[in-house]
C-alpha cells in the first residue's frame, strides 16, 4: 500500500507533535521543518483538526496541540482518516467501479484482506509509539 504524500506529511507531524505534546506549534514552524509550503501544512492542519486530531488556537502563544494524548490516538484511525477518499484498488471503492472482470475476479478478496491486516496492525501502535525523541529536535 502506497500512502499520499498528505498522509505521510500529517503523521509526521503528529510525530513531532507527540515528542512534547503540552506545546502548541505554529504552522510556520512546522513547514519549516519538514520542507513543506505552509498552505500546503495548513490544509493539513485543518484536516486533522476536522478530525478530532489536534485543536488549534489563534493569536500569541497559539498553533496546533494534540487533542488526545498520544497514547491515546491509534495510527490505524490516523491513517484511515487522512485517506479517507482513498481506496487500495479501484474496485475497493463505495462507487464508480469500472473494472469489467468484477463479479468475476477472486483478487478483490485478496485486496480487501490485506488491506483489514495493514489497518490491523497499524491499529496495535499509537502515536505514543512512534514519537520523535524531544532531544533530537531540529
Amino acid at each position: 500500500m502506497r500512502l499520499t504524500s498528505f498522509t505521510d506529511y500529517g503523521l509526521r507531524m503528529l510525530m513531532r507533535m507527540a515528542s512534547t505534546p503540552e506545546r502548541a506549534y505554529s504552522t510556520a514552524e512546522l513547514a519549516e521543518e519538514f520542507d513543506l509550503s505552509r498552505n500546503h501544512l495548513a490544509k493539513i492542519m485543518q484536516h486533522l483538526a476536522r478530525a478530532g486530531l489536534i485543536e488549534t488556537r489563534r493569536g500569541g502563544g497559539g498553533g496546533a496541540l494534540l487533542a488526545r494524548k498520544p497514547s491515546d490516538i491509534r495510527l490505524g484511525a490516523v491513517v484511515r482518516s487522512l485517506e479517507e477518499d482513498h481506496v487500495l484498488v479501484e474496485c475497493l471503492g463505495a462507487g464508480g467501479n469500472s473494472c469489467v472482470i468484477d463479479g468475476r475476479c477472486h483478487l478483490k478478496a485478496r485486496m480487501r484482506s490485506a488491506e483489514a491486516a495493514f489497518f490491523a496492525d497499524l491499529d496495535r501502535a499509537s502515536l505514543a509509539d512512534i514519537a520523535l525523541d524531544p532531544t533530537q529536535a531540529r
